[in-house]
């Protein structure tokens, strides 16, 4: 392999590597940003916020802090090398009561002189300390004698002492004179507004969010079978469009589904009209074998009818409303034994809940009875939490092979080996169960019983 190859290999090495680490990091971004559209646009605007105010500030320290107190703490100084030097030009004032006075009431200092030998110790310095620094410097070029400086010791006093030749000189001065102490009025304005702005964000925000939750809300129970009547377009203009959108599209699901409906009524009227007068040329024909077996066919004939208008007509032409499941449930459990099987029930959780009733019995019904033809123990349970109603049906029966419990749900179609060969049936009970499930915006899955058979699971959303 030669040089420019190995260097190629090198470069698309570092390159996966790279794109996996940047991989890495991305999904980690991922993982901790919000989820939710209103938490995200608050995001957006809170980030630039606290940006520029941050920059603001270091630009406000920067030059007020820096600049501002620089200067006031050169013209104290300033003010004290005057003194020393009024203090070396003017020996006949013994007792220095001039030069108190003329920095008392000129200067706003007080001044008084030490023993040569009071000059503290140097203490720690503070760590950070703008108004120590900068005193500490203009000293050292104004003055430039040995000195000793306490910024931390009283609140609203500098103590500032200069080594002379006889005496040591103390210096009093404001905090005030020599600091730019009012940083934190720009804080409280700074924070003041920021407060003043993240409100009226988050109010701007939530009225904006609140009409995509309403078309979010309708969708979902149109989803699950049910009416949003209080519905109206609101919001942005892109939010309307969305929302006047759903409606028409609504609109179209359900006429495409009532012409269905009034096709099959038809449908229904003349074939139930041509049985009907089948039974009636048998009856007029007498008994005999033969009319006993055509009287069958028609039965099964009409059966069958019935059975694929159900699964096209579906659950059409319902209203969803408040059930009680637990109810409905026992409701089973009777049919079930009525017919000569051994059925348990059981609930927990609040029962009512808001479905299609007529629609998800019958969807409930097909599974019993489906249980009921192959088994001889049938347990039904239904659970109800926060989110979803679950109803399991499990049985002693033969159960069906893993690789065809999606199989089964095919309309019309009827495996030997499966438990939807009806005997006799149409094929439609697993279909039609699927169905109305899906139509209140759930499922239907099978899987293995403890009892040995199969176990059919629904659930829907509440």
């Amino acid at each position: 392999m030669s040089t420019l190859d190995t260097g190629l290999t090198l470069i698309r090495t570092a390159s996966r590597r790279m794109s996996a680490a940047n991989g890495w990091l991305g999904q980690r971004f991922n993982d901790l940003m919000p989820k939710g559209l209103y938490a995200r646009a608050l995001l957006i605007m809170i980030v630039p916020m606290v940006v520029l105010q941050s920059v603001i500030a270091f630009v406000f320290m920067e030059r007020h802090w820096n600049t501002v107190t620089q200067r006031l703490s050169s013209a104290v100084v300033q003010d004290i090398a005057a003194l020393i030097d009024v203090y070396k030009g003017y020996p006949q004032d013994k007792d220095r009561a001039l030069l108190r006075k003329i920095a008392q009431e000129r200067l706003g200092l007080v001044v008084d002189f030490l023993g040569p030998g009071e000059m503290p110790p140097p203490g720690a310095k503070p760590f950070f300390s703008l108004l120590d620094q900068s005193i500490s410097k203009q000293i050292s070029r104004q003055i430039g004698r040995p000195f000793w400086i306490d910024t931390v010791g009283r609140s609203n006093l500098v103590e500032i002492r200069i080594q002379l030749d006889d005496a040591v000189m103390r210096v009093f001065a404001l905090r005030s004179a020599a600091y730019a102490s009012n940083s934190d009025i720009f804080f409280l304005w700074m924070v003041g507004t920021s407060s003043v702005l993240l409100i009226v964000a988050v109010l701007f925000l939530r009225n904006q969010i609140r009409p995509i939750l309403r078309l979010a809300d309708a969708a979902e129970s149109f989803g699950k079978g049910r009416e949003a009547p209080n519905f109206k377009p609101r919001g942005a203009r892109e939010v309307r469009r969305a929302a006047y959108a759903f409606i028409e599209m609504k609109s179209r699901v359900e006429r495409s589904i009532e012409q269905r409906t009034a096709m099959l009524a038809g449908v229904s009227h003349d074939l139930r009209t041509i049985l009907t007068r089948f039974k009636l040329e048998l009856e007029l024909f007498g008994d005999s074998p033969d009319t006993e077996g055509m009287r069958k066919d028609v039965d099964e004939m009409s059966a069958m009818l019935e059975a694929y208008l159900a699964f096209a007509r579906g659950d059409s032409g319902e209203q969803a409303q408040p059930t009680d499941m637990a109810a409905a449930l026992e409701e089973l459990r009777g049919d079930a034994e009525r017919h000569g099987h051994n059925a348990s029930v059981s609930f927990a959780g609040q029962p009512v809940v808001t479905v299609k009733p007529a629609a998800f019995k019958r969807c409930l019904a097909n599974l019993v009875s489906n249980a009921a033809r192959y088994a001889n123990t049938i347990a039904i349970s239904g659970q109800r939490d926060h989110r979803y109603l679950t109803v399991t049906i499990d049985d002693d029966g033969p159960g069906i092979p893993l690789h065809m419990r999606e199989e089964v749900f095919k309309p019309f179609l009827r495996l030997d080996d499966a438990r939807n060969q009806d005997e006799g049936g149409t094929g439609l009970g697993l279909a039609i169960a699927r169905d109305i499930a899906r139509s209140h915006g759930g499922d239907i899955t099978l899987g293995d019983s403890p009892m040995g058979g199969l176990r059919a699971i629904v659930r829907v959303p509440v």
